[in-house]
């Protein structure tokens, strides 16, 4: 059976408890789409919080850290996630990347955490405009599927739907700028590539979402491209209106 299409909402340093009221619109909404899988990493702070006011769709952080304790101030074990409600975790997105100095490495031993505290993971790869126009895109990608997916013998004990990866060009994200149809198509077949010369038929069955400037308006193409199992939506999943579209987009015929 195919896996049900993933959208998820990353909301970054975004939402007060004031927002809960957007989540609770979102959870009553995916009720009607039974064969799409939804979910929403909120800030830290809204975790437990929203866990407490959705019962349709999951809830995940944006980011752990590789340790389950210790003296790091400032940071988020996935135990901590897990203890507070959350299913899943997002590990290398783009401005962690950037902004924290994340290595491929760092980002594994993440994942990796992530599994042995339960939780599912969703690891973001992508590459710049330079490394695009430079003709290198496919190349960067696919080393940072081979450094920061969790190794083949705990992907292996890993449940089946925990690991998703997510293509998230970095020029997209944010801007407007959508990768066209194609070029989508074809990243993911390379990233489908990676997976099952890693980890073999299992890397046959990785969700591969795509990420940067989903919209509602085009939401609906880029979806329904080849090989694309899901979303991971920025901005767009702020609100009710403009996420259930793209939800809507991913189960036309699922509705209830």
């Amino acid at each position: 059976m195919p896996a049900r299409p993933y959208i998820v909402g990353n909301w970054k340093m975004n939402g007060t408890r004031a927002m809960l009221s957007e989540a609770r619109s979102i959870d009553r909404a995916a009720a009607r789409y039974p064969g799409v899988q939804v979910a929403l990493a909120p800030p830290f702070t809204l975790v437990h919080a929203m866990t407490e006011e959705v019962q349709a769709i999951g809830v995940g952080g944006q980011d752990c850290h590789a340790e389950t304790k210790g003296a790091h101030t400032g940071d988020i074990s996935a135990v901590m996630l897990a203890d507070c409600g959350a299913s899943f975790v997002i590990t290398g997105h783009s401005e962690r990347r950037r902004d924290h100095g994340e290595s491929s490495d760092m980002v594994k031993a993440k994942a990796e955490a992530a599994l042995a505290a339960g939780l599912g993971v969703i690891v973001c790869v992508g590459e710049t405009l330079d490394e695009r126009e430079s003709g290198k895109a496919e190349a960067i990608v696919g080393g940072q599927v081979d450094a920061s997916l969790p190794a083949p013998e705990i992907f292996a004990d890993a449940a089946q739907g925990k690991i998703s990866v997510a293509y998230e060009p970095v020029w997209a994200i944010g801007t407007g700028r959508v990768a066209e149809v194609a070029d989508v198509i074809a990243m993911h077949q390379a990233i489908r590539s990676r997976l099952e010369a890693a980890y073999g038929e299992q890397g046959a069955t990785v969700r591969i979402l795509y990420g940067g400037s989903v919209n509602a308006e085009n939401g609906t193409a880029l979806l329904a491209a080849e090989g694309v199992g899901g979303a991971l939506v920025g901005g767009a999943s702020l609100t009710a209106d403009s996420f259930v579209a793209i939800i809507a987009a991913a189960g036309t015929d699922q509705v209830i």
